[in-house]
């Protein structure tokens, strides 16, 4: 076992750890029933920013509890930010939807009081923990019908996302059997009718089976901020994901998450060379042991 995976699983004991000592989960209860807290009123107005975890969510409200065994109704609204904090020089905060709001996600919310509750204005965590909560959520989300629509659709998103984090740690598993290159041009994100067609073919030679990966990797040429070429490149590698998955239907399953690199390091300086830098390159990897 490698230090990665002793890491993540030292992560999920502990972030299960605490959630259970929490008392979040009842013996065939559901993650709807928990033993009961303290109950947080928050005056109207108040600006708050309290840590704790996800107990139970329905919609745009959820129950977060403290250390304090204090329980508070976060609600959400079209203008929550939601962010998972990354790790690593070149790594950026990535903005999440509602979806990552799984019961027993460990997070911190900032937001204003209404109503007695926390109208959340930013919530963060970190990568650790979105992937700690993820995969308990996964092993013990209901599929009774007595659940409610969120839950099952949480936990039917949940199970998707550990199913595609399995498939991406074992990535060395899969070998290229074809790659298409992407132009772009200079300082733009929109695809080309030539880039489209490129596309168009590699999404009409995709295996059939269910045994292959698409691979997107975004670059820059280096002119410009460093900063500014890394946001670029995974704009365009964003871009070729959503031009396979609305054009040709290809679940977002069978795709990696999209990467962008920033500026290359060939070094070219020519008007030639820069323009062969600004691409996407997207790759057909199939399982070895199934091709």
């Amino acid at each position: 076992m490698d230090n990665r995976h002793a890491r993540r699983i030292t992560v999920f004991v502990l972030s299960l750890s605490l959630i259970m000592t929490l008392g979040v989960f009842l013996p065939d209860s559901g993650h709807s029933q928990f033993k009961p807290g303290q109950k947080r009123v928050i005056k109207d107005g108040e600006n708050l920013t309290i840590k704790g975890v996800i107990l139970n969510r329905d919609g745009e409200l959820f129950l977060l509890r403290d250390q304090s065994r204090t329980d508070t109704v976060v609600a959400l609204t079209d203008k929550t930010e939601i962010e998972v904090e990354r790790k690593g020089l070149f790594r950026r905060d990535k903005r999440m939807d509602v979806t990552v709001l799984v019961p027993g996600l460990i997070l911190e919310v900032e937001g204003k009081g209404a109503g007695g509750r926390l109208v959340a204005d930013e919530i963060e965590f970190s990568e650790a923990d979105l992937k700690a909560a993820i995969t308990a959520y996964a092993q013990t989300a209901p599929v009774s019908k007595k659940a409610s629509e969120t839950e099952q659709k949480l936990a039917q998103t949940s199970k998707e996302v550990v199913d595609t984090n399995k498939r991406i740690d074992a990535i060395d598993q899969y070998e290229l059997v074809n790659v298409v290159t992407v132009p772009f041009a200079a300082n733009s994100a929109t695809l080309s009718d030539k880039g489209k067609a490129q596309l168009d073919g590699l999404a009409s030679k995709a295996p059939g089976a269910k045994n292959y990966l698409i691979e997107v990797k975004g670059y820059t040429d280096v002119t410009g901020k460093a900063s500014k070429n890394l946001d670029l490149s995974l704009e365009r590698s964003e871009a070729v994901l959503q031009y396979l998955a609305v054009k040709h239907n290809i679940p977002l399953r069978r795709m990696t998450i999209p990467m962008g690199y920033g500026g290359t390091q060939s070094g070219a300086m020519t008007a030639k060379g820069q323009e062969a830098e600004n691409r996407v390159d997207v790759s057909i990897l199939v399982n070895k042991g199934l091709n």
